[in-house]
């Protein structure tokens, strides 16, 4: 798969994963508050459960938009703000 086809291929992921209304919200969310774990992102989300945001997460990271790091026993997370430039720059507005 040459370049092109590989941004292709991500710009589809990180459209489909924005097109569902909480993963969008989440995003809009870690643009303006990185560095964020589960925890404080369930916080702010109302009557999202547990399994449901992982799997939002799930999807955003598989996408590229956010990316995590491990510290200790928690997870945090932040957009990748390279590929939201390149493809979600509405984010970042």
């Amino acid at each position: 798969m040459d370049h092109v086809d590989h941004e292709l291929v991500q710009a589809v992921k990180v459209y489909k994963a924005l097109g569902e209304p909480t993963r969008l919200k989440i995003a809009l969310m870690l643009v303006n508050e990185s560095n964020q774990c589960v925890t404080a992102i369930s916080e702010k989300l109302e009557n999202v459960a547990g399994s449901t945001l992982s799997h939002h997460l799930k999807q955003l990271t598989d996408s590229g938009l956010i990316q995590s790091q491990k510290s200790g026993s928690f997870i945090h997370y932040s957009v990748n703000q390279e590929v939201a430039k390149k493809f979600a720059p509405y984010l970042l507005a």
